[in-house]
C-alpha cells in the first residue's frame, strides 16, 4: 500500500510539470502581448500565470519531498511537504494579486483615453482554450491517482480559463467606446486572485493545524459501529498528512472478551477502514463496555 502511495505521487508530477509549462509559456505571451497592445486586464491575467507558475512548482516541490520515506526526525513520513509549499504559494500570491490591485487602481486615476488592441482579445481566447485542455488532462489525473494536490491544480486550470474569458470580454467591450472596461477587468482579476490564494491558504493552514471534515468523522463512526464486536464509540479524531488521512479511535468491546478476541475486533476496524474506506492508517484503543455506562 505505501508503494501505490508513493507511486501515485510519482504519477502526479506529470500533472505539475504539465501546469508549469502551460502557464510559463501563456504568462509570456500575455505579458508581451498585454504590453504591445496596452491592455491593463491582459497583463494582469499574464501576472496571475506567473503565480500560477509558483503554485505548480510548489505542488511539484511538495510532491517530490513526500516521496521521501520516513527517518528519525518524521516518523510519520513527509507527506505534509505538500501542503507547507501550498501556504508558502499561497503567500506570493496575496502579493502578486494585491500589486495588480494598486495597478489597476492606479490607472483608473490616471484616466485611460484608449481601448486595447483587439489582438488582446484574441490572445485570452487562445488561453482559455489551452488551459481548459489542461484540465480536463488533471482532473482526469487526479481522479485515477485521487490526489487532492493534482485535484487543487485543477481547479486552478479551470479557473484561470474563466479568468482569460473574462480578459477576452473586457477588451472586446472596450472596443465599444469603453476602455474602463480593460481596467475593471484588470480588478476582477486581482481580487480572483487573492480569493485564489485564501483559499489555498484557507485549506492549508486547517490540514497543518490538523483540522479535519466533520462530515467524515461522522460517516467513519457510523462505519466502525457497524463493525461486528463494536459496542460504542468513546472517542474519535482524524487528521490529514498530503493526501492520507488517520484516524484515531477508542472503542468500546464485550468485557468478556479475552485480549486476543478484542484484538480480533480492532484488526476488523482497520481492515474495513484501510481496505475498504481507504483511509491511510488507523488507531485502534480497546476498553471494555463495563465503562461505557460511566461514560454515558
Amino acid at each position: 500500500m505505501d508503494n501505490q502511495k508513493y507511486n501515485d505521487l510519482k504519477l502526479g508530477e506529470r500533472g505539475a510539470i504539465i501546469s508549469i509549462f502551460a502557464y510559463i509559456v501563456l504568462s509570456i505571451i500575455k505579458l508581451i502581448i498585454g504590453y504591445f497592445s496596452n491592455s491593463a486586464a491582459l497583463k494582469a491575467d499574464g501576472l496571475n500565470n506567473t503565480t500560477d507558475i509558483i503554485a505548480s512548482i510548489a505542488v511539484l516541490i511538495g510532491l517530490k519531498i513526500a516521496q521521501k520515506p520516513p527517518d528519525i526526525n518524521h516518523r510519520y513520513g513527509h507527506w505534509k511537504s505538500e501542503t507547507i509549499a501550498s501556504m508558502i504559494a499561497s503567500f506570493i500570491m496575496f502579493a502578486v494579486g494585491i500589486q495588480v490591485l494598486s495597478d489597476a487602481v492606479g490607472s483608473i486615476f490616471r484616466g485611460r483615453s484608449e481601448s486595447p488592441d483587439i489582438i488582446a482579445a484574441y490572445v485570452g481566447i487562445f488561453a482559455s482554450i489551452c488551459m481548459y485542455f489542461v484540465y480536463r488532462y488533471n482532473i482526469s489525473l487526479a481522479l485515477k491517482i485521487k490526489s487532492k494536490a493534482v485535484m487543487a491544480a485543477a481547479k486552478d486550470n479551470v479557473s484561470d480559463a474563466w479568468v482569460s474569458i473574462g480578459t477576452a470580454v473586457g477588451i472586446f467591450g472596450s472596443q465599444l467606446n469603453m476602455p474602463w472596461l480593460d481596467t475593471l477587468t484588470a480588478l476582477i482579476v486581482g481580487l480572483l486572485i487573492c480569493k485564489t490564494a485564501w483559499d489555498i491558504f484557507k485549506e492549508a493552514s486547517h490540514e497543518l493545524s490538523d483540522g479535519f471534515d466533520e462530515e467524515k468523522i461522522e460517516l467513519y463512526q457510523n462505519v466502525i459501529l457497524k463493525v461486528d464486536g463494536v459496542k460504542g464509540i468513546k472517542e474519535i479524531k482524524g487528521r490529514s498528512y498530503g493526501n492520507n488521512e488517520v484516524i484515531d479511535v477508542v472503542i468500546f468491546v464485550d468485557y468478556t472478551l479475552n485480549i486476543r478476541e478484542a484484538h480480533d475486533v480492532a484488526t476488523a476496524i482497520e481492515k474495513v477502514m484501510i481496505k475498504e474506506i481507504g483511509v491511510y492508517d488507523v488507531h485502534v484503543h480497546v476498553e471494555p463496555n463495563s465503562l461505557l455506562n460511566k461514560v454515558n
